[in-house]
């Protein structure tokens, strides 16, 4: 928790209030709840960011695409444009959001990508469109009550974990612990690779006590790619300068500092839309420490705005790599998903 933040606890008690109210309404049915149109697959958390939802829309995609007609549905946090919009060549990240468009681009040759603040609308549009896709990933859906998922799975980091954070604005939470209850399971995210099998048995009860008592709870790490040249060229150096706009971006930060030799951390806030002011900045630190011949690594979703954003010649004048990140789940706790996702999205009994 952040020092002095028990002053804020009389503003969370309120928050709390309202965000309960709200979830009754929907418990006893005064507000409705309509089951998607299209088979769902539900990806949020509790808290305001950083669990890692993109890199766990990316690890269902890769997961499902070979087998269904795909397609994935957020609200394009940051887009400057309104109403329901399918993503297209022609799209950018400031129509359709710096997170779509990053999926968009990876897999838009694979599945369909939509935005759309309704999502219920927007789920109806996708139902009737001319190419029916089988399933939807709905992104950062768990609070959003208006729709029934086939499965909703719950995030929350191993550094964070919801079930020791508070609410707003005393800490990251949307809503109460207790909102884990709608979970059909908890994933936890960004765990260390070698987390005990005890550790696990900690998480897995603390989770479990403020959602149903028999919800599985799994376990995913993060591993990181190598770097890519966000312009057509480049050669990598490994004296580096980071540059993120994430809710949380220590893991990134540690792993760089493990691997390379970090010169500078360039941090911004989540969904950061850089501007020309922010590219001066940038242009600077590297000329500081130019010498070392140093490269700016950013993340897949800056990378989206900084190569949309950028001035012209800036990406050929600064040496920018992109450093793909991936979910990994364990054997075992991989096809419990899997199954879970047959039994619930598909209705398919494994057993």
């Amino acid at each position: 928790m952040r020092r002095y933040a028990f002053l804020l606890y009389p503003f969370a008690l309120v928050y709390d209030l309202v965000t309960r109210l709200r979830n009754l309404f929907f418990d006893v049915g005064w507000l409705k709840s309509v089951s998607s149109p299209i088979p769902s697959i539900v990806v949020g958390n509790l808290s305001v960011g950083g669990t890692g939802k993109t890199p766990m829309v990316e690890y269902l995609i890769r997961m499902l695409y070979n087998e269904k007609r795909l397609a994935t549905l957020s609200r394009g946090y940051g887009r400057k444009t309104k109403g329901f919009l399918k993503a297209n060549p022609q799209v950018s990240p400031v129509e359709i959001g710096d997170e779509p468009f990053q999926i968009y681009e990876k897999f838009g040759k694979n599945i369909s990508v939509y935005v759309g603040e309704d999502r219920i609308s927007a789920l109806r549009e996708i139902a009737s469109s001319p190419t029916v896709s089988e399933v939807v990933i709905l992104d950062d859906a768990f609070q959003h009550r208006y729709v029934k998922g086939g499965l909703q799975i719950l995030l929350t980091t191993y550094q964070k974990p919801f079930f020791s954070d508070f609410l707003l604005p005393m800490g990251r939470l949307r809503e109460s612990r207790a909102g884990a209850k709608r979970a059909d399971v908890i994933v936890i995210t960004k765990c260390p690779e070698d987390l005990s099998s005890s550790d696990k048995a900690i998480f897995k009860k603390k989770s479990t006590s403020y959602g149903r008592g028999a919800t599985p709870v799994l376990f995913s790490s993060i591993s990181y790619g190598e770097p890519i040249p966000l312009s057509n060229s480049g050669i990598f150096s490994s004296r580096v300068i980071v540059l993120t706009g994430l809710a949380n971006d220590r893991p990134l930060v540690d792993y760089v500092g493990g691997k390379y030799d970090l010169l500078e951390v360039l941090s911004y806030p989540d969904h950061y839309d850089y501007a020309v002011t922010d590219f001066d900045k940038i242009r600077a630190v590297y000329k500081q420490h130019e010498a070392q011949n140093p490269v700016v690594l950013t993340t897949e979703k800056d990378a989206v705005k900084v190569k949309s954003n950028a001035p012209k010649g800036f990406l050929e004048e600064i040496p920018i790599f992109v450093l793909p990140i991936e979910v990994n789940f364990s054997p075992a706790d991989e096809l419990a998903l899997a199954q879970l996702i047959q039994q619930k999205v598909f209705k398919k009994d494994n057993n």
